[in-house]
C-alpha cells in the first residue's frame, strides 16, 4: 500500500511539475510598448519611465521591480490624493490582470530612476530591465524623450520630480 500512496504521489508530483513548466513565465506572457524614460534637466536626481505593459495570458501577473545601470534605484511609484493633494508614493507591485493592458504614464503608475548616475537628455537610451513575481526578467532599451514630446498627462496632473 505504501508503494502504491507513494507512486500516486510522485505522479502528482510530476504533473505538477509539467503544467508549470508548461505555463509561461511572467515576461513569455506580457509585451511592453511604447517605453521611454524621460529627459531630465541638469542636477536632477531623479526621472521616469513609462509603458503600457500588456498580459496576454489568462494568468494575473505583477511587475515587482526593476534596474538600471542609469541609475542608483529603481521603484514602482504612482500618485495618491492626500489631504486634498496629489503625492507620489512608492508601491511594492503593479499588478497585471490577465488579459489586460496597464499603462504606465506621467500622473499614475510609473517606474522612477532614483539617483541617476549621468544627465538623461533627449536622443539617448537607457538600458532597462523589469523584473515580475515569478522572478522573470525583462530587458529593454528604453528612448530618452523630453517631458511634453506627445507625452499625455494621467489626469492632467502635473507630474515634478
Amino acid at each position: 500500500m505504501k508503494r502504491t500512496v507513494s507512486a500516486i504521489a510522485m505522479g502528482m508530483a510530476l504533473l505538477g511539475g509539467m503544467s508549470t513548466a508548461l505555463a509561461g513565465s511572467a515576461a513569455d506572457d506580457v509585451t511592453v510598448e511604447g517605453l521611454y524614460a524621460r529627459a531630465v534637466p541638469p542636477q536632477q536626481p531623479n526621472s521616469a519611465a513609462f509603458m503600457t505593459i500588456k498580459n496576454n495570458s489568462g494568468t494575473d501577473h505583477a511587475l515587482v521591480g526593476g534596474s538600471t545601470p542609469a541609475s542608483n534605484v529603481v521603484e514602482l511609484h504612482t500618485h495618491l490624493k492626500e489631504d486634498g493633494m496629489m503625492k507620489m508614493r512608492q508601491i511594492p507591485r503593479i499588478d497585471l490582470p490577465a488579459n489586460e493592458a496597464v499603462e504606465l504614464a506621467p500622473g499614475g503608475l510609473h517606474v522612477m530612476l532614483i539617483g541617476l548616475k549621468a544627465q538623461l537628455e533627449p536622443g539617448q537610451e537607457v538600458e532597462l530591465t523589469l523584473e515580475f513575481e515569478d522572478g522573470s526578467t525583462m530587458q529593454f532599451t528604453a528612448p530618452v524623450k523630453k517631458a511634453g514630446m506627445g507625452m499625455k498627462m494621467k489626469g492632467g496632473m502635473k507630474h515634478d520630480m
